[in-house]
C-alpha cells in the first residue's frame, strides 16, 4: 500500500473515531510521518474471524480500538435482527456483556452495550470485570439470544480481543459466524445512544451479584463430596494466583465457602491490564507461575492454582515429594479430572448408560483409554472450545450419549451444563475436591497420574509453534500447509507416516496407497494430521487468533520392563526427533 493510500485511510479513521485517545495516536503518527507504523495500521482492516476480534491495541483500523469495536458489534446487531425476526419486530431481542481487566476493556464493553441498546436489543452488562464462563453462564440463565466478552485471554498486555456468544451459552459456528462476518464486513452507519438515556429507556441493564451467586451456587453444585470436603477440608492448602486478571472474585469465594485454605499471591491478585509481575500472563507458561511456586514452596501448598486474565482457564502444580513443583500440564490434568468424574459418578451410582467425554483432535489420546476404562465414550471435535460446546448441544437430542466432561490440551476444561465454555473457576473447585479425595486414599495427584500412566500406557505431549508476523505472515503460513498438502513427509523423526487425515479437504490419505481415500466427518478446518506407524499424532494448524502455526505431536510408549522411568526416556527421544523434523520446516 503506498502512502497516499495510507494517509487517505488514516484520515477516514481519524474523522470516524471518537476516542480521542486512539485519534490523537493517528494524528501523531501522521505528524511525525511514521509511514511503516501507519501501513500496519492500515493496510487492512482487524479481522471479525470465527472467534470475533484480537488485536493489538491502538489506532488505526488493524488495531483493536472503539470505532473497530462499534463497527463490529453493529454488524452483530443487524444479523442478530436478520437471525431472530420476530423479537426484533417486537423489541425482545437481548444481550450480555463480560469484560477482564485488560486496558479498555470495560470501555470496550460499554462502547458495545451502547451500540446494542441503540439497535433496540436489551443489553446487560456487568458493573465490573468478570470471568469468560461467567459470561456463558449469565447468556443461559438471562435466556440472552447473543452475548460478548471483551478479552485476548492470555496474550500479552498490548493484545485485547472480542469473543461474541450465542443464544446457548457458546462461541459462535457456522452458519452464526460466518453471517456475522458478513454483515460487519459491510457496515456503513453504526447507530448510537449515549448511556444514560439507555439507562432510562431500559434498554442498558447493571448486573452483578444477581448472576454472581447462582454462579457460585451451580460451582459449588458441580462437586461430587461436599461431604468429604466439610470433613477434611482444613487438610488442603492451596495457593492460588489470577495473574492480574478476573478469577479471584469466584476462586476465593466458593473454596472459602467451602472451608478450603486458599492463599492468594498478593502481588497478583488485583485486576491490572499492564500485568506487571509476568511478561505472558499464561498459566500454561512456567514463568507466569514463578510467584506463586515460590509462596507454595514458603507455605507447603498441597496444591499451586492459576486462572488466566478471563478465568477460563487453569493451571496447577504439585509438590513431587522431593521439595520441588511439579507442573501438570494441560492434558494431564484434563487427564486427571476425566478420571475423577468418571470414577465418582461410578461410585456414587450416577453413571449415564450411554457416558461420554469430548475432547479436541490436538488433546493426548490417553483420554481416550481413561474413558474406555469406565465404559465411557470419548467423542473428538476440532480445536476449539466451541467444537466441544457444539457436541455438548447435540448430545441432548434423544438417544445421544450423556456428555459430562469437555477438554482440550490447552488448559481448558468444562465440568458443567450449565455452562458451555471452558471454565477455569469450576475447574479449580473440582481439582481442589479431587486433591482431597486422593489425599484420602494416601495417593497425590501424581501418584494417581502414575497409576493411570501404567495402565493406559506412558503419553507424552510436545508443542511447537512460530509467530509470522506482519502482511506478509499469512501468505508464509498457508505456503507451509500447501507444501506438506503437495509433498507429505513419508516419515517424522524417522517413523513412517501410515495416514494422513486433511481436515481442510474432508479426506483420509494413505501414502502407502495413493489410490485409497476415506471421508474425514469434521467440519473443514485448516489442519493436517499425520498419524505414525508406532500410533504417534503430529498435528498442524495455523492459529485461529494469532499470526502464528501450531504443532502438536502426542506419543504414546507402553510401559515395560524398564518402568516408567524408560518409557518417559523413550517417548522424550521420539518427541525430540520429530522436533529436528518440523523445525527443517518452519526454522527455529
Amino acid at each position: 500500500m503506498d502512502k497516499d493510500a495510507v494517509l487517505a485511510r488514516a484520515k477516514d479513521y481519524i474523522g470516524k473515531e471518537k476516542d480521542a485517545h486512539f485519534k490523537g495516536e493517528v494524528e501523531k503518527l501522521i505528524a511525525s510521518e511514521d509511514w511503516k507504523e501507519l501501513a500496519d495500521r492500515f493496510y487492512q482492516n482487524l479481522e471479525f474471524g470465527t472467534g470475533g476480534l484480537r488485536g493489538v491495541i491502538g489506532g488505526g483500523y488493524n488495531r483493536m480500538n472503539t470505532l473497530v469495536v462499534k463497527s463490529a458489534t453493529q454488524g452483530l446487531a443487524a444479523y442478530l435482527q436478520k437471525a431472530f425476526p420476530g423479537k426484533a419486530a417486537e423489541g425482545t431481542l437481548s444481550a450480555a456483556i463480560a469484560f477482564d481487566s485488560r486496558r479498555y476493556s470495560g470501555a470496550f464493553a460499554e462502547a458495545a452495550a451502547l451500540i446494542l441498546a441503540a439497535n433496540g436489543i436489551r443489553t446487560y452488562l456487568f458493573s465490573s470485570l468478570r470471568p469468560t464462563p461467567e459470561l456463558s453462564f449469565a447468556i443461559r440463565k438471562l435466556k440472552c439470544d447473543t452475548g460478548i466478552v471483551v478479552t485476548a485471554s492470555h496474550n500479552p498486555a498490548q493484545y485485547n480481543g472480542y469473543k461474541a456468544y450465542w443464544n446457548d451459552g457458546s462461541q459462535v459456528i457456522p452458519p452464526h459466524d460466518e453471517g456475522i462476518i458478513k454483515e460487519v464486513n459491510t457496515v456503513t452507519d453504526i447507530k448510537e445512544i449515549d448511556k444514560q438515556t439507555a439507562l432510562s429507556k431500559g434498554l442498558l441493564k447493571i448486573i452483578d451479584k444477581e448472576i454472581d451467586e447462582p454462579y457460585q451456587a451451580m460451582v459449588r453444585s458441580r462437586l461430587f463430596r461436599p461431604d468429604l470436603i466439610k470433613a477434611k477440608a482444613g487438610e488442603v492448602k492451596i495457593v492460588y494466583t489470577p495473574l492480574h486478571g478476573t478469577g479471584a472474585l469466584h476462586v476465593e469465594t466458593v473454596l472459602g465457602s467451602l472451608g478450603l485454605k486458599v492463599i492468594t499471591v498478593p502481588e497478583q491478585r488485583e485486576g491490572n491490564g499492564e500485568f506487571p509481575t509476568v511478561s505472558y500472563p499464561n498459566p500454561e507458561e512456567a514463568p507466569a507461575l514463578e510467584l506463586a511456586l515460590k509462596l507454595g514452596k514458603e507455605v507447603g501448598a498441597d496444591v499451586v492454582m492459576a486462572t488466566d486474565p478471563d478465568a477460563d482457564r487453569l493451571g496447577i502444580a504439585v509438590p513431587d515429594g522431593k521439595g520441588v513443583f511439579a507442573l501438570v500440564t494441560g492434558n494431564q490434568l484434563g487427564t486427571l479430572l476425566a478420571d475423577y468424574i468418571f470414577l465418582s459418578l461410578k461410585e456414587t451410582g450416577k453413571m449415564p448408560s450411554k457416558a461420554a467425554m469430548v475432547n479436541s483432535i490436538v488433546t493426548t489420546g490417553m483420554q481416550k483409554r481413561v474413558a474406555r476404562s469406565y465404559g465411557a465414550e470419548c467423542i473428538e471435535c476440532l480445536t476449539g472450545f466451541k467444537w466441544i460446546a457444539d457436541i455438548w448441544r447435540k448430545s441432548e437430542a434423544a438417544g445421544s450419549p450423556t456428555v459430562v466432561y469437555g477438554t482440550e490440551e490447552s488448559y481448558g476444561y468444562l465440568v458443567e451444563n450449565e455452562v458451555r465454555d471452558k471454565d477455569g473457576v469450576s475447574a479449580a473447585a473440582l481439582t481442589a475436591e479431587m486433591t482431597l479425595y486422593w489425599r484420602s486414599k494416601g495417593k497425590s495427584l501424581l501418584d494417581r497420574l502414575e497409576d493411570l500412566y501404567k495402565t493406559n500406557g506412558y503419553w507424552q505431549e510436545m508443542g511447537v509453534s512460530k509467530y509470522f508476523q506482519g502482511p506478509e505472515g499469512p501468505a508464509i503460513m498457508k505456503g507451509i500447509m500447501d507444501n506438506y498438502r503437495k509433498s507429505p513427509p513419508s516419515t517424522l523423526g524417522g517413523i513412517e507416516v501410515e495416514k494422513v487425515r486433511d481436515i481442510l479437504d474432508s479426506v483420509w490419505r494413505y501414502p502407502a496407497e495413493p489410490s485409497r481415500s476415506e471421508p474425514v466427518d469434521l467440519p473443514k478446518s485448516d489442519v493436517l494430521q499425520f498419524y505414525l506407524k508406532d500410533g504417534t499424532v503430529v498435528s498442524a494448524r495455523p492459529s485461529g487468533t494469532e499470526p502464528k502455526i501450531k504443532f502438536y505431536a502426542s506419543c504414546c510408549t507402553e510401559v515395560g520392563p524398564a518402568g516408567l522411568s524408560g518409557a518417559k526416556e523413550e517417548g522424550a527421544r521420539k518427541l525430540e526427533a520429530i522436533k529436528k523434523d518440523i523445525k527443517k520446516v518452519i526454522g527455529d
